[in-house]
């Protein structure tokens, strides 16, 4: 069994580098003669022709440009106080060969939290399993082949029939079956839902979601 693995924060960069050159004309050297400079001769022309290169297909995974997501309270009831937002666009490209990818092999991206922290109180935090999303797929699947993964709900449960365990574990954004099933850009994104006990104590909490992405075969 072979796994590889790519993680991302929320934020990825990429660094591209190019290369050129000149090329000057040459200087024709005078020929051989009687020291006039009047030499003359057959010239060969010399020609090749450059296939241009191909860059090996690969797997990918990019986060859209973000500056973190800001959740805002949201369907506070009874049971808990809820805070809302989206996490930014994810997107999963596949430019290899179908016949270049080994049967069985299947990629998935998965996500877990951190712990929140008060910016004012480290001592004050909240548990990574109190942040529950509802991934969505935002392409659509020519085979069916892609799809979005459960919804997880916090230990605080929304009242879905989704598992009440949060992000504490990694779980499941969006996944394929057989890679070389479908092979193109898929995009999802997840409804994101912070539902802690009615008495958080105040302030303001960070924490990081962190994505990867699974190529096993």
């Amino acid at each position: 069994m072979k796994t590889k693995r790519t993680t991302r924060i929320l934020a990825v960069s990429v660094l591209g580098l190019a290369l050129s050159g000149v090329v000057g004309p040459a200087m024709a050297a005078d020929g051989p003669g009687d020291g006039s400079g009047d030499g003359s001769g057959d010239g060969i022309d010399v020609s090749v022709n450059i296939e241009p290169t191909t860059t090996p297909g690969q797997l990918s995974m990019t986060v859209a440009d973000n500056s973190g997501v800001s959740l805002a309270e949201n369907g506070s009831d009874a049971a808990a106080r809820q805070f809302t937002g989206t996490l930014p666009t994810v997107t999963v490209s596949d430019t290899r060969n179908p016949e270049d990818i080994p049967d069985g092999e299947y990629w998935a991206v998965v996500g877990q939290a951190g712990q929140f922290t008060a910016a004012d109180d480290p001592s004050k935090t909240i548990g990574p399993e109190y942040l529950g999303w509802k991934p969505r797929l935002l392409t659509d699947s020519s085979t069916g082949a892609v799809s979005a993964g459960e919804p997880v709900s916090s230990v605080i449960s929304d009242g879905s029939d989704a598992p009440a365990v949060g992000l504490e574990g990694q779980e499941l954004l969006v996944s394929i079956a057989n890679s070389a099933d479908e092979i193109g850009t898929s995009e999802v994104n997840a409804d994101l839902a912070l539902r802690t006990p009615v008495d958080v104590a105040a302030g303001e909490y960070h924490s990081t979601l962190t994505l990867s992405l699974f190529n096993q075969s």
